[in-house]
């Protein structure tokens, strides 16, 4: 991997979790640990993290923690909003769900207020304040590692919530969707977390925004084939409409 695709990895990361270790940055993309630290030199420089010993954490994470702000949330805002609204038309008094962590499934969140017999399990924690106080929500929250430019929780013991529960619907993110690569992710840790998110539901939606269609993180969760539909918005390209068809993935398109 090429340094500059590697330091760019590794942001997507930082921006993903808050922060890491270099022995953990080294394993993971297979370099030394003096390659690890170069990298976060540069990236330091260049005002995008802070190094401390052994590590390095994304800079401003504190502050965007104390105002319960999801990472990038106002990118593609109407976008997410359009997909958030389009939700709401398969979600029905009486469901159980699952919200994922991310700023388009905070958008549906946003929408459910007012919603009766509900029940809401969530590993996010600026949803949970949001609708654990609505008279008509059930809010239920996982376990886990606390992540904070998601505001989620994560690891195998986020994961391990989820055994031997069963639910209706799933309202799951991405950061990258692809045929090739399938659904991606930045951060390890969130892979099983997500694949234990899906084997408890029923039926799971996919939510992202078009811009993420035909780009890949670092992680993958596996083949599109986990999930039933994907929610996205009407600026989908018609080669990937047409792609998606054609591999029998079922659409469904945020006008």
């Amino acid at each position: 991997m090429l340094p500059n695709l590697r330091r760019e990895k590794i942001l997507e990361l930082l921006r993903e979790d808050g922060s890491a270790k270099v022995v953990d940055l080294a394993r993971i993309f297979k370099v030394t640990e003096v390659t690890i630290r170069q990298d976060l030199e540069k990236l330091e420089k260049e005002h995008l993290v802070i190094r401390e010993h052994g590590g390095a954490y994304l800079k401003d994470i504190e502050k965007q923690v104390q105002t319960f702000a999801v990472a990038h949330h106002d990118i593609h805002a109407d976008k997410k909003e359009k997909i958030a609204a389009k939700c709401l038309e398969y979600i029905e008094s009486g469901d159980t769900i699952i919200l994922d962590s991310g700023s388009t499934v905070t958008e549906i969140a946003k929408k459910l207020k007012g919603f009766r017999n509900l029940t809401v399990i969530t590993n996010a924690l600026n949803i949970a304040m949001m609708l654990g106080t609505e008279p008509g929500i059930e809010l239920v929250m996982t376990g886990g590692e606390f992540k904070p430019p998601t505001l989620s929780l994560t690891g195998q013991k986020a994961a391990d919530f989820f055994k031997g529960i069963n639910v209706s619907k799933l309202f799951l993110a991405t950061a990258g969707i692809s045929l090739k690569s399938g659904l991606t992710y930045p951060s390890i840790s969130d892979i099983v977390v997500k694949k234990a998110m899906i084997e408890a539901a029923e039926t799971t939606y996919l939510v992202a925004d078009s811009s993420k269609i035909g780009k890949s993180a670092f992680a993958s969760l596996g083949a599109l084939s986990l999930i039933n539909y994907i929610i996205t918005d009407d600026e989908i390209e018609d080669k990937d409409r047409k792609l998606f068809e054609q591999n029998e993935i079922e659409l469904i398109i945020a006008g």
